[in-house]
């Protein structure tokens, strides 16, 4: 074996293990079985700002970040292990109707657009064009690792799509951090991040790169971007541990005069109503996806009961769910969180505030029309 197969070898492993490690590190108590699922899981802010949490840098920690929202996570890998060996899926059966589904996007009319438009290409990776700008969000364009298979692989020349003017990337997370998709890049396009990173971008050789603390906001001629506090924390190497690097969602405020809330993977936190009072937001895109179960999963990602919950709180006009339909990272089918959402939307009698797109499907608006 040569040498660098075998540092190949090493990477890949890591990146397994980092995967794995991804989607949740739970308490011992919580790994114990479903009695966990009732624990709060999250910290309550008790009258606390958001503002104040960032202003004070209670999410800087000495040596790395800390979650100030939720629980700590630590590295527990074994845990990992008794959730894919020992637990028991109760979707199992539902497993089955899984299909792969093409996502093919014809990119002129994109082009042609002269208002604002959302293209959902796949997982969490939105297309946003807002008037003479396209904002790419998490890019990914094909499968992540061999062992978690794409049921949502691209039909189209991805050279036929608009190069993106800035990339937002939310965390590191491997499946909304990808090095391969950002490698396809040009070499000049600017990157926007949260704090850290500086050997990845290093790497790929992409140096125009802006890096944002929470509540830090980046302008561009009439539209603004700003990193917002979320409930949730980022790993790539496991033998290094998490939170080496900053995460949050995206507050985008277009030049065609819509308000877009990005939530990128959050667990609930009972911060949303405060987000909702201080910004007037047109659509709220909600990471909904590897929630299932919930004794493993409630400290990273939300169900589709508390999206609706948060997307109340938020009192924005409009509700996206991404983060579905890709990579099955939790218990759950790919294809029940739209069915979910729906069903919960329902009780609240919320259905006509979703926006229901599909793989590959862009929503239009003109400047600025309602909702």
């Amino acid at each position: 074996m040569s040498r660098r197969h075998f540092i190949r070898k090493m990477l890949a492993a890591i990146k397994s293990m980092a995967l794995l490690s991804l989607l949740s590190h739970t308490s011992l108590s919580n790994a114990a079985g479903n009695s966990g699922s009732d624990r709060l899981h999250y910290k309550p802010l008790n009258g606390r700002s958001l503002r104040n949490i960032a202003r004070k840098k209670h999410h800087h920690g000495s040596e790395n970040f800390v979650n100030p929202l939720g629980p700590e996570h630590r590295g527990r890998f074994w845990q990992v292990m008794r959730w894919k060996l020992f637990h028991e899926n109760r979707f199992k059966i539902s497993l089955t109707e899984q299909r792969m589904v093409p996502v093919s996007i014809d990119w002129k009319p994109i082009r042609r657009h002269r208002g604002f438009s959302l293209t959902f290409v796949k997982h969490a990776c939105l297309m946003i064009k807002d008037l003479d700008r396209h904002l790419l969000v998490d890019p990914v364009f094909s499968d992540i690792i061999w062992f978690i298979k794409d049921f949502t692989p691209l039909q189209f020349d991805l050279n036929h799509m608009p190069q993106p003017d800035h990339v937002l990337i939310t965390h590191g997370h491997y499946d909304h951090l990808d090095t391969p998709s950002l490698g396809r890049l040009n070499p000049s396009t600017h990157i926007i991040t949260p704090l850290g990173y500086k050997e990845i971008f290093q790497d790929l050789d992409l140096q125009h790169r802006t890096q944002l603390d929470w509540y830090d906001t980046y302008r561009d001629d009439n539209r603004t971007i700003t990193l917002l506090p979320c409930n949730h924390w980022t790993m790539r190497n496991p033998l290094s541990g998490p939170n080496h690097s900053l995460w949050g969602s995206y507050l985008i405020k277009t030049a065609s005069g819509y308000t877009i809330y990005i939530s990128g993977d959050t667990a609930y936190f009972d911060g949303f109503e405060q987000l909702g009072k201080e910004f007037d937001i047109d659509l709220a895109v909600f990471n909904l996806g590897a929630y299932e179960p919930r004794w493993f999963m409630a400290q990273s990602h939300l169900n589709p009961r508390e999206a609706v919950q948060a997307f109340k709180e938020l009192n924005a006009k409009k509700l996206l769910i991404v983060h579905w339909g890709t990579f099955r990272l939790g218990d759950e089918p790919v294809y029940f969180p739209p069915i979910q959402i729906k069903q919960e939307l329902k009780k609240d009698g919320l259905l006509d505030r979703l926006v229901d797109l599909k793989h590959g499907q862009t929503l239009y608006l003109d400047s600025k029309m309602t909702l």
